[in-house]
């Protein structure tokens, strides 16, 4: 996809898509095990905007305090693009604090339905801005780690920098 930049950070290789607004509308680990499909998905969304250096180096630099433990809100704008089934989801992610977890099943039961744990699963697969939108907040029933297209070890990282999981 023409107009991804890719942002090195120390929590590693992210990389970033913007709309004509230079709203974030894809963000990913460069490595992130499904970003093919979720980039072809933001593509269809039109054309990729070129953001200005200034909203590039924000966006890095609140991902550096972030990794560093100095951030834990982010004011970066991003448009999330979704079926409303997606977009329920995705709000209820945001709403997970910093340093707290979910299960899938808790998450299905805040929106309503504790039987909709496999949607929700498949709805916080399909997030677009990782991290901005903190998917990897959500764990197994049983407490484990499971399904983080970043891969198990970063989002066992990212829990851990948010202190959700103790060292």
């Amino acid at each position: 996809m023409s107009g991804l930049h890719t942002l090195d950070t120390s929590l590693g290789p992210i990389q970033a898509a913007f709309d004509a607004e230079g709203a974030v509308i894809y963000l990913g680990f460069a490595d992130h095990e499904f970003r093919e499909a979720l980039m072809a998905k933001v593509a269809r969304l039109g054309p990729v905007s070129r953001p200005d250096a200034v909203a590039l180096e924000r966006l890095r630099e609140q991902l550096e305090a972030y990794g560093a433990g100095q951030r834990r809100v982010f004011e970066v704008p991003f448009r999330l693009h979704g079926s409303p089934f997606e977009q329920r989801v995705w709000a209820a992610l945001q709403r997970i604090p910093f340093g707290e977890i979910r299960s899938y099943g808790q998450l299905a039961a805040d929106l309503g339905d504790r039987n909709l744990s496999r949607a929700v699963g498949r709805a916080n697969g399909a997030n677009p801005v990782s991290i901005l939108v903190p998917c990897h907040r959500v764990i197994g029933a049983n407490g484990t780690l499971t399904g983080y297209a970043g891969g198990l070890a970063r989002k066992e990282h990212l829990l851990r920098l948010e202190g959700a999981l103790k060292q």
